[in-house]
């Protein structure tokens, strides 16, 4: 099993150049915002998890009625915060929380919410299986599972020979390696219905799908 206080420090140590790298595709992200927007109402209430430093849970808050959005940092949480300080629109709309936890730690009531988001952050889960089916029992009937993740089965096989060497010297956290086809082989085992899967990325090989899925 991962060892999950690992990927805590491994993220807490990074997280302040995190927060300064730009987004290396600014267009590519637009469309995933603004495609999350349209499936959203003011009437939701949302779980984020794998929130990072809080960019996309800033920018989709307003469009909700309550957001809570988590990480297993709590250095990237801090950096949440910050942000959210600092945003006028984040704090006078939408409800917005941010926690320290991983995802199998998270504990709600089965069926507690309209919308549940992974933004990269899927593949960093225990588990392909318990993932989705956990995010099944948190949904209402009808809710939205929205994510975007990297499918690092689909991309060159040679990240998947330095992956255990980076994790060895501390330079990755613990990682799950998938396809796309075998993600949503995954999450419609887990009771989904996909409802859309799209590519968003402006330039070269766009592993990283954007699938929005129905909860049965």
């Amino acid at each position: 099993m991962a060892n999950r206080q690992d990927d805590s420090r491994f993220w807490d140590r990074i997280a302040r150049k995190y927060a300064a790298d730009k987004i290396a595709d600014e267009a590519g992200y637009e469309r995933t915002i603004l495609r999350c927007q349209e499936y959203l109402t003011v009437t939701d209430k949302a779980l984020e998890f794998g929130c990072g430093t809080g960019t996309t849970a800033l920018r989709l808050a307003p469009f909700l009625s309550s957001l809570i959005a988590s990480d297993i940092s709590g250095e990237m949480i801090a950096i949440a915060q910050e942000k959210q300080a600092r945003d006028a629109q984040a704090t006078t709309t939408g409800t917005l929380t941010f926690v320290k936890s991983s995802f199998e730690c998270l504990s709600y009531p089965d069926e507690s919410f309209d919308v549940v988001m992974g933004f990269s952050a899927v593949h960093m889960l225990h588990n392909l299986e318990g993932g989705p089916a956990k995010v099944h029992r948190f949904l209402k009937p009808g809710g939205l599972f929205i994510s975007k993740t990297p499918c690092l089965g689909d991309m060159n096989p040679l990240i998947l020979v330095a992956l255990p060497i980076m994790k060895l010297f501390g330079k990755a956290p613990n990682v799950l390696t998938f396809t796309s086809r075998q993600l949503q082989s995954a999450i419609t085992a887990s009771g989904f219905e996909i409802i859309e899967v799209a590519h968003h990325a402006s330039k070269g090989k766009d592993t990283r799908p954007f699938i929005v899925a129905r909860r049965l």
